[in-house]
C-alpha cells in the first residue's frame, strides 16, 4: 500500500484526505515561488494561498519566509488535514487555513496581501470524474481562472507579486485573460516532464503593474534529464525539500 504521507526535510505532509495529492510538479512550483520570494528585496508581511489543497505550497513558502500565510480551501475535509499539517510543522503559528470559497471567503479579509498563489483547478469544460472532491480539486466547479485572477487583481498589494502554476495547453487563453484583466506577466517558465517530452505546465510570476522597459521573462526547465535523473535546475529548486537530494 503505497504511503498516505509525503515526507520533506523540515515538513509532512499527510493527504490521504485530500482529493489533490502531492505531485512533482507542485513541488517544483513550489520551490520555484518560495525562492522568488526569498530573493525579494521588500518584506513579505501577508501571503494568500487560494485552494490550498494539503497545505504543500504554503509549508515550502513558509520554510523560506518569515511572513503570514492565509490558506483557503473549499473542500471541508482536504482543509482540516492542510490545517493539521501546518501545526505540525515549525511553522504552525504563521499558517492560517480557512475552509470555504474563495470567492465569498476573501470578501472578510481586512488586508490585501503581498504575494497570492495559486495551484488552481485545472480544467474547464472537460470530462468530469465520479468523485466530487475530484472534480472541485481539479476542474473549475467552484472557481474559474477568470474568477481566481478578479481575486488577484482586487487583493494583490500594488507592488504585489502572484504565482500561477497552469497547464501548458491553456497558453493562449492565460496570455488573453491576462491582457483582459490588465495584468503583466513577469516571467513565464515553461515545463518539461523530461528533455524528450513536450510542454506540459507553465509557471507564471505575474504582477498588476508593467513597469517602463519591463518585458516579459520567458524560460523553460525540465524534471527529468535523457538518463531519467532530475536535472541540474531541478535539484538546485527541490535540494532543500527533499530528503534524497
Amino acid at each position: 500500500m503505497a504511503n498516505t504521507y509525503f515526507q520533506f526535510k523540515q515538513f509532512t505532509i499527510h493527504q490521504d484526505r485530500c482529493a489533490m495529492k502531492v505531485t512533482t510538479d507542485a513541488c517544483l512550483f513550489g520551490a520555484w515561488v518560495a525562492g522568488a520570494v526569498e530573493r525579494q528585496q521588500s518584506a513579505v508581511a501577508s501571503v494568500l494561498d487560494i485552494g490550498t489543497g494539503s497545505g504543500l505550497l504554503a509549508l515550502m513558502l513558509a520554510q523560506k519566509t518569515s511572513g503570514e500565510i492565509d490558506c483557503v480551501e473549499i473542500d471541508e475535509n482536504a482543509a482540516k488535514q492542510a490545517r493539521e499539517n501546518a501545526n505540525a510543522s515549525p511553522w504552525k503559528g504563521r499558517i492560517f487555513v480557512l475552509p470555504g470559497d474563495a470567492k465569498t471567503m476573501i470578501e472578510t479579509f481586512s488586508k490585501d496581501f503581498n504575494i497570492i498563489i495559486s495551484n488552481p483547478p485545472f480544467y474547464e469544460k472537460e470530462l468530469r470524474s465520479s468523485s466530487t472532491t475530484k472534480n472541485i480539486a481539479h476542474h473549475s466547479e467552484s472557481l474559474t481562472l477568470d474568477e481566481l485572477l478578479n481575486i488577484i487583481k482586487n487583493y494583490l498589494t500594488q507592488d504585489g507579486s502572484f504565482f500561477l502554476l497552469l497547464p501548458y495547453k491553456r497558453n493562449e487563453e492565460i496570455k488573453k485573460l491576462f491582457r483582459d484583466h490588465q495584468l503583466h506577466i513577469a516571467e513565464m517558465i515553461f515545463v518539461r516532464q523530461s528533455v524528450k517530452h513536450d510542454y506540459f505546465r507553465i509557471m507564471i510570476k505575474g504582477k498588476l503593474h508593467q513597469r517602463e522597459g519591463e518585458e516579459t521573462i520567458f524560460d523553460e526547465m525540465s524534471i527529468w534529464d535523457d538518463q531519467q535523473q532530475y536535472t541540474p535546475a531541478f535539484k538546485g529548486l527541490l535540494q532543500d525539500y527533499y530528503l534524497h537530494l
